[in-house]
């Protein structure tokens, strides 16, 4: 069973940097062929894929993120984490790692964390 923990800091002041490590235990994020994905919900709203690192370690962005968007990881920690620049309160959200298996869509979700951004 593959499990999936979201760490880091709850609250952000604007401007800065939003970092969060996701941890993956009973699975190897170099696996072929899986996705490790960032996802977040702002309070309201939909799910925004945010990005992912591929098993190969390059990685995917989506456009309107992908100028402020860093997915890097540590494969002897077998964790990967999301850097995300010059937050705003717009980046208020509830942020899931998950793993992804392209094209069937995620199939393991971290329980999520919410991080706010105000100052």
């Amino acid at each position: 069973q593959v499990q999936l923990q979201e760490s880091g800091p709850g609250l952000v002041k604007p401007s800065q940097t939003l970092s969060l490590t996701c941890t993956v235990s009973g699975g190897s994020i170099t696996t072929n062929y899986y996705f490790w994905s960032w996802i977040r919900q702002p309070p309201g709203k939909g799910l925004e894929w945010m990005g992912a690192i591929v098993y190969s370690g390059s990685t995917v962005y989506s456009p309107s993120l992908k100028s402020r968007t860093s997915i890097s990881r540590d494969t002897s920690k077998n964790h990967f984490t999301l850097q995300l620049s010059s937050v705003t309160p717009e980046d208020t959200a509830v942020y899931y790692c998950a793993r992804e298996l392209r094209p069937y869509g995620m199939d393991y979700w971290g329980k999520g964390t919410l991080v706010t951004v105000s100052s």
